[in-house]
């Protein structure tokens, strides 16, 4: 075999994260000699997932904060061992698996179709994202689920009737909002709380149901019409696609790390060149003219002491500058199923795995502590393969602001004392995550603009002329000589 550098590529890819992942996916079919590396000793960069023992290694690592860096300020947090036995205790470290960056995926996300089209989904167990709740301190039961759909709505007392006809009248608007831009373009930069009052006359309780549905860290007077319609669209046209009762899914065992991990694995079944633990340090533009190394564009330092040569190079810094956002979050461990937050309201819906719990910006007080922004807690139970059985995980997010660590603690202290239930908090993982270049958004659902982002990194790779016909983006055939089931499923 020849070794790094005196093997001419076509491309060499940067980072293993899931739009770098999706890359390798694509060109896994294309012939091409393709090296992808990564500093880190893991697949899935930001979108990584680990064991107890390994979050110890990386909490190591980005403790402190680091300018440029996507995570920072990782502090950990165990209960002790006589208090957690009461209720449950910490299991073995690889019955864990907690994922850096937990999505959804909607139904009628491209993202899908495509896994399927590549023929990697086989390798893929998708699970049900099931109910969506609301809390409010307020109310005699703080935590309220939202309307699923039409039914729903009208079977809902605490909503007036004028209130409904309102409602109805916007999800009716919504849903085909792209063919009726006269209705919202002249309001496009206007906040969708002002929207939603001005022209629909939804009431406060019912603007925030509304704005729950984009998952906005935003505060709804700075959440925009232009950027929510979509949302919400997404929200409520994915609806009952794959069955009754929800509109979303989550890969078990990992989320978008199980997805980079699949994507990573089809490329070395086609052939590429896996190196991790190895980082590009310095980058150089080849003179076109020596002749030996024609038809190679760029050359590469490695951190491991080689230099290679290649055509493309697809990094970390050729995509879209970073909007400077910083999220704050939690990944807690608790002793208890929370059985009441997935259960079903849908009759004939599968058992969803994961739940989303939505505190809207003053939904509470304590002790000083109220939510400026929304704060999102995405309960994910033991079917998601990621916590034992009788145990939750939940992965609580907001933006960051100085006392954000403190109100996401509060926070879940309130969602456990909603619950009704003896639950233990039996592990807490903090940390900050800020928006890098070349990393995914920091979305809680899936960005489809990704996959646009993919396919034009496959173009220039791909390289085909003008009067050629290209061929179709991560559409494959099965493999010759290996069934279905054998399809991308060799080591790595």
């Amino acid at each position: 075999m020849q070794s790094l550098t005196e093997t001419k590529w076509d491309v060499v890819i940067e980072g293993t994260g899931l739009q770098h992942s999706l890359l390798a996916l694509a060109l896994s079919r294309s012939d091409k000699k393709i090296l992808h590396v990564d500093q880190n000793e893991y697949y899935g960069a930001a979108e990584a997932a680990f064991s107890l023992q390994e979050v110890d290694g990386w909490v190591e690592k980005v403790r402190g904060t680091s300018d440029g860096a996507p995570f920072r300020n990782a502090t950990l947090w165990k209960a002790d061992s006589d208090d957690s036995t009461k209720s449950g205790k910490l299991s073995f470290s690889r019955a864990y698996t907690l994922t850096l960056s937990p999505q959804i995926i909607y139904t009628k996300s491209k993202l899908l179709s495509l896994l399927v089209s590549s023929k990697v989904y086989r390798q893929l167990e998708f699970q049900a994202v099931g109910n969506w709740w609301l809390y409010n301190e307020a109310d005699e039961e703080p935590l309220k689920r939202l309307p699923n759909g039409r039914e729903d709505i009208f079977q809902d007392k605490s909503i007036d009737n004028r209130a409904k006809r309102s409602l109805m009248k916007f999800l009716k608007f919504v849903v085909d909002y792209e063919n009726q831009t006269e209705i919202w373009e002249a309001y496009g930069d206007m906040s969708l709380q002002e929207f939603l009052s001005s022209q629909f006359q939804l009431p406060p309780r019912l603007q925030t149901v509304i704005t729950a549905l984009t998952l906005s860290f935003d505060s709804p007077d700075k959440t925009t019409v232009r950027w929510a319609l979509p949302r919400i669209a997404r929200h409520l046209t994915s609806m009952g696609i794959f069955g009754p009762g929800f509109g979303a899914v989550v890969p078990k065992w990992g989320g978008g790390a199980e997805i980079a991990q699949v994507a990573c694995r089809a490329g070395a079944v086609g052939g590429g060149v896996y190196v991790l633990g190895t980082a590009v340090e310095s980058s150089q533009a080849i003179e076109s003219t020596e002749e030996d190394i024609l038809g190679q564009k760029v050359s590469l330092s490695l951190s491991n002491g080689e230099t290679v040569r290649t055509r493309h190079y697809i990094n970390t810094t050729n995509t879209t500058a970073s909007d400077g956002l910083v999220v704050s979050k939690i990944i807690a461990v608790i002793s208890s199923p929370l059985l009441p937050i997935f259960a079903s309201s849908t009759e004939g819906s599968p058992l969803a795995a994961v739940s989303v719990v939505v505190f809207p910006p003053d939904s509470f007080s304590q002790e000083g502590v109220s939510p400026t922004h929304p704060v999102y807690i995405m309960v994910h139970s033991s079917e998601t393969g990621e916590c034992p059985v009788g145990q939750c995980l939940l992965y609580a997010s907001t933006r960051y602001s100085e006392n954000s660590k403190v109100v996401l603690e509060a926070t879940i202290s309130k969602f456990l004392e909603a619950g009704k239930d003896e639950t233990t908090l039996l592990y807490t993982l903090y940390y900050e995550q800020q928006q890098v270049p070349g990393t995914s958004p920091l979305d809680l659902a899936f960005d489809d603009q990704i996959l646009d982002d993919v396919e034009e990194q496959w173009k220039t790779v791909i390289d085909y002329g003008d009067d050629e016909e290209h061929p179709p983006f991560m559409q494959f055939a099965d493999r010759e000589g290996m069934n279905a089931d054998e399809d991308n499923d060799d080591e790595y």
